[in-house]
């Protein structure tokens, strides 16, 4: 959460005092800009450390993200955090980034919902999100082999979100599309501000209801194919 989509999610999570807000990221005190943010907030907001690509962080922040909700659940699990090696073909990429990006980008995910699904499982809102992209679906494939490992990762993830949908009929289990957005991996070509995109989710993720578990949506509550 400290930067791009993830440091917006939790400022425009912040502005309302309702909201306990438990932000994440590798490095904190090195979190300048997520810091900052506790001037602003309204309620809660806990930063606490978790390096996705580290199964011993995630499994060590359980136990903290608890001790911060006591005897409450947690409401929504946003699974945020991605990267992508560059815009390699499908025959042109690294090995080890191909092991690096599923890592982060499917392991992670897979591994955070598995040991937080008890502090899920006790609230009464029970929704997981995972952050996807309209990139790795395979209907909407137009841009030929680029960005490959990338797009992989995301089929991989959507894939996930709807094999966990079918694990657990109680929870919400989605997974959205961000849209392109001017973020440090969008670039600044790209035609969505971070604001904008998570206003969009942020409406789409309050909405939920149980017949949307499953789903593959857009950042303006569309449903995207598969």
């Amino acid at each position: 959460s400290s930067r791009g989509l993830g440091l917006e999610i939790v400022r425009q999570l912040i502005r309302s005092p309702a909201n306990l807000v438990i932000a994440t990221c590798r490095n904190p005190a090195n979190a300048t800009a997520l810091q900052a943010l506790k001037s602003d907030a309204k309620g809660p907001l806990h930063i606490i450390p978790l390096d996705v690509s580290d199964p011993n962080s995630i499994r060590s922040s359980v136990k903290t993200v608890g001790d911060i909700l006591g005897e409450q659940g947690l409401d929504y699990l946003y699974n945020n955090a991605g990267i992508t090696p560059g815009p390699e073909a499908a025959f042109d990429f690294e090995y080890s980034a191909l092991l690096e990006t599923l890592q982060v980008n499917i392991a992670a995910p897979a591994l955070i919902s598995q040991v937080y699904l008890p502090l899920v499982e006790k609230s009464n809102r029970k929704v997981i999100v995972n952050v996807s992209s309209a990139l790795g679906s395979l209907a909407l494939n137009t841009w030929g082999s680029v960005q490959s490992v990338y797009s992989v990762t995301k089929a991989g993830l959507n894939m996930l979100t709807k094999k966990q949908a079918n694990a657990k009929p109680d929870l919400i289990v989605i997974t959205v599309s961000p849209g392109w957005t001017k973020t440090d991996m969008g670039g600044s070509n790209a035609t969505l501000e971070p604001y904008e995109s998570v206003e969009g989710q942020l409406k789409l993720v309050k909405g939920l209801t149980l017949q949307d578990s499953g789903k593959f949506f857009d950042q303006t509550g569309g449903i995207l194919p598969w």
